[in-house]
Parts: C-alpha cells; structure tokens; sequence
C-alpha cells in the first residue's frame, strides 16, 4: 500500500496549496476579512472558491509532498502571496477612511464616532459613511470579481511554489504611502475651506470683540462642513475610479505582470 501514499499527499497539496493562498487573500480582503464577516463562513467561501478554482490551476509536481521541509516553505509562501493582494484591496478604502477622518477633524463633527465593525476601532461617522459608501460601490462595480479573476492569473503568473518577484514587492511597499497622499488630496478642498472660514472668524473677533467666537465659530464650522461633505459627494466616483484603478495596477506589478485599469 505504500505506493498509494505519494499519490495521496500529491492529491492533498493539489487542494491545500491553492486553499492557503486563497484562504490568506480573503483574511485581508477588503469587506470579507471585516469583524462583522463570520469566520465560518470565510471558511466556506474559501473552500468553495478554491473548488471553483481547481480545473484553472495549473498541475503541481508530481513529487509534490506537502508535509516536508520544501513544502512547509510552499506553504508559507502561498500564505505570504494571499495576504499581501488581499491588503492591497484594503487601500481602496484606506483611502477614503483618511479622507473622512480628515474632514471631520477640520469640520468640527470629529466628535460623533462609532465603533468601525470592520476594524474594531472607534472612528468618526465621517469616515464610516466614507467607508459604507466606497463599499456598496465595490461591490456594485463587480469589484470583488475583478481581483478574484485577478487571483486566479496569480496562479498561472506565480505558479504553486513561486514566490512574489523582488521588484513588484518593493513596489508595492512603496504604493502604501499613495493611500495617505489619495486621502488628504480628496480632503485638501475640506482643509482649504475651512482654513478660509477660521481666518473670516478671526477677522470678525478682531473687528467686533463682543463676538463669542467659541459658540458662533462652532456652529459656522458644522454648518459649513455639511455643505464641504455634500459638495464633496460629486467627485466621489471619479476618486473611486483613480483609486480602484491604481490599485488594481499595483496589484498587477506586485505579482509580475502588467494590466491596465478595469474602469472608466
């Protein structure tokens, strides 16, 4: 019976190689590796991707033996490939978390926060409405399909037991910093108006001292910052389109090949 054993463990790292990558990328995908996401159901989702996956994915070796030394280290490799495209998913709303934490810090309504269910964190409702906003957009662009397909090339650009090339890798560290950059440049309207409204409520302090600037200023802060948050609202999806397709694009370098954005 012992010539049954290869045939076996090359039939389980066929399933358990593939399950760990696609496992690792929806841990950290955008939405699904939230906190209101069900880890059961996470398991079953992986579970039922990588069957759907199964007949694309090229065939392994046939001295593949996931229990040995070289397939520990496979295996932290797939881990490794998952994760890190499943982060790059998190940027598209990063960016946007940035954006409305920055507008409520500058607009006065910082102070309302809820606890985020997808970090566990307590944030601004600003930035919550930022974020259940670019999520319904995600999924109504068929976002979540897009990087799955794009998983599935990762199979054949980095075949089971390959590792992310160098220069893709450096790469994409270095686009972490585009996030911030993204963030502040959608909320550079929100600082500038309000840099003008602070400065017109010092004028008015110097010019009329009986002024309480403390209750009027707060009050003119609000009322401009919904205005600032409304007005916003119109270049909203063409900031989601440029986020969406840079990092669609870094995705793509980050696993060797090279792909323009999916949407106009």
């Amino acid at each position: 019976m012992n010539f049954l054993e290869p045939i076996t463990l090359a039939a389980v790292a066929q399933i358990v190689w593939p399950l760990c990558r696609i496992s690792a990328f929806l841990a950290t995908m955008m939405v699904i590796s939230g906190n209101s996401f069900p880890m059961m159901t996470r398991a079953l989702l992986s579970l039922a991707v990588t069957v759907c996956f199964l007949p694309s994915i090229p065939n392994l070796p046939a001295d593949a033996a996931p229990f040995s030394a070289p397939g520990i280290l496979t295996t932290i490799k797939e881990v490794l490939i998952g994760l890190c495209m499943g982060l790059a998913t998190l940027l598209i709303s990063q960016a946007f978390i940035v954006a409305g934490q920055t507008i409520a810090m500058q607009t006065g309504l910082g102070f309302a926060s809820l606890i985020d269910p997808v970090s566990g964190t307590n944030t601004a409702v600003v930035g919550q409405f930022f974020t259940v906003l670019c999520t319904l957009v995600f999924f109504s662009v068929n976002g979540h399909l897009i990087f799955f397909r794009l998983l599935l090339l990762s199979f054949e650009v980095l075949p089971i037991g390959s590792f992310l090339p160098a220069q893709g890798l450096n790469e994409f560290l270095f686009f972490f910093g585009s996030m911030f950059t993204a963030g502040l440049a959608m909320a550079l309207t929100a600082v500038c108006t309000m840099l003008v409204v602070n400065f017109t409520l010092g004028v008015m302090t110097k010019a009329a001292p009986q002024l309480n600037v403390f209750s009027l200023g707060f009050a003119i802060s609000m009322v401009v910052g919904m205005f600032v948050l409304i007005f916003s609202l119109n270049a909203f999806m063409s900031n989601f389109t440029n986020n969406f397709n840079d990092v669609f694009d870094a995705t793509c370098a980050l696993i060797g090949t090279s792909c323009d954005g999916v949407l106009r």
